[in-house]
């Protein structure tokens, strides 16, 4: 792969460690605004690798790899959070503009951390507590009751690093392996809620702010798969005051970029924060289509600080469905079909190896009829999946 050249009329290089389908989503909106893209992929054959010209190989774990390719860069902005910390500080120590900043990105990679700092600024979280052993957890639990939902601090994400237990017998091997290695894990209530919740907030260096419609997420065995935007049924009340929620966050952790709160909706008419993410997010894929301006064009036009564009919905509704890796490792047949039976659907597909239960894309469809659109969204999907064949 080639390294990055600055276009003419001196337009900026944004560079993007890490390259999965968030980088490879940004490959369009960054010539439509006429900024070169730039992607440190692991592979030759990852998502982003494959649309990116300007792609580079390396680890984001390489502390060389990553200052030689930032040098080429004027931003550089992340496909996801797992960069370590030493790395990111030599970034610093070179004088590289990172977008989210590492203080903010910290609260995305350790949630020990997040829920330490959302508490001090008097966000709504579910009861929390750090554990070191069985009796911490036993203590938890006499104050908030089993069964209780335990989390890895680091490195968890769609359903993995989380594990709900009814009893300390449960948490067995997990405590196990945290008090061997001297580590800690995060334990919370287990929240009754009505329905999970997503924000999306792009913000600028400068302070500027915009808010996505609040969407609805439908999770299945700790994955999304469906995305309802707007969330229906939602009160105006209660959406402002997630709204509220998602912006106190950006402000209180200097977020920069687009970042997702993930929230439940509870009983009694309140939300609570789930989980962050410091990047552009699955909730807001429905944006591509589905807004005046997507999430990965507003990524890109806030870590530039330039403008952001409207967030407005275009339609009454829309439906984002993921498409989850089947047995079927040929795709382009379902994609052309589900195409032709539905052209007002928009079929995304990441250019990745098909694995079960893997995301390998996504499909949303608008218009005026929700229940509608989620049977379309549905069939799209499953027929791409191969779970149905008509």
């Amino acid at each position: 792969m080639t390294s990055p050249r600055r276009a003419p009329g001196g337009f900026p290089v944004v560079g993007i460690i890490g390259g999965g389908q968030l980088a490879r989503m940004c490959a369009g909106p960054a010539t439509e605004l006429g900024v070169t893209l730039s992607v440190l992929a692991a592979d030759p054959w990852d998502s982003a690798a494959l649309v990116v010209p300007s792609s580079v190989i390396g680890s984001h774990t390489d502390v060389d790899a990553v200052r030689a390719f930032a040098r080429e860069c004027d931003v550089v902005t992340f496909d996801h959070e797992h960069v370590p910390a030493e790395v990111l500080t030599a970034l610093e120590a070179d004088g590289v503009v990172l977008h989210p900043r590492p203080d903010a990105l910290r609260h995305a990679q350790d949630k020990l951390a997040m829920r330490r700092r959302l508490t001090a600024a008097a966000v709504p979280c579910p009861a929390w507590a750090e554990v070191r052993d069985s009796a911490d957890l036993e203590r938890f639990a006499d104050a908030h009751g089993w069964p209780v939902v335990l989390k890895t601090p680091t490195g968890g994400y769609d359903g993995k690093g989380v594990l709900v237990v009814d009893d300390v017998a449960g948490a067995g091997e997990w405590l196990t392996r945290v008090t061997g290695e001297g580590g800690t894990l995060l334990v919370e209530e287990k929240v009754t809620f009505e329905r999970e919740l997503a924000v999306l907030v792009a913000r600028s260096p400068s302070g500027q702010a915009t808010v996505w419609p609040v969407v609805e997420t439908v999770q299945r065995d700790g994955i999304c798969t469906e995305v309802l935007a707007p969330a229906p049924g939602l009160s105006e009340a209660l959406a402002q005051r997630a709204i509220d929620v998602a912006l106190t966050i950006a402000a209180t952790l200097d977020v920069t970029g687009v970042f997702a709160v993930e929230m439940f909706e509870l009983p009694a008419g309140e939300v609570v924060v789930n989980e962050l993410a410091m990047r552009p997010h699955n909730s807001g894929h429905w944006s591509m289509d589905g807004a005046v301006t997507g999430q990965f064009e507003q990524h890109l036009r806030a870590v530039l600080d330039l403008p952001l564009g409207s967030p407005a919905a275009r339609s009454p509704w829309t439906v984002m469905a993921n498409v989850l890796g089947g047995d079927d490792e040929e795709l382009y047949s379902s994609y052309r079909h589900v195409m032709a039976r539905d052209p007002e659907l928009k079929v995304h597909l990441y250019g990745k190896a098909v694995r079960p239960g893997r995301k390998i894309g996504h499909v949303t469809v608008s218009g005026e009829d929700l229940g509608g659109l989620r049977a379309r969204a549905r069939h799209a999907a499953d027929y791409i999946e191969g779970a149905i064949r008509e």
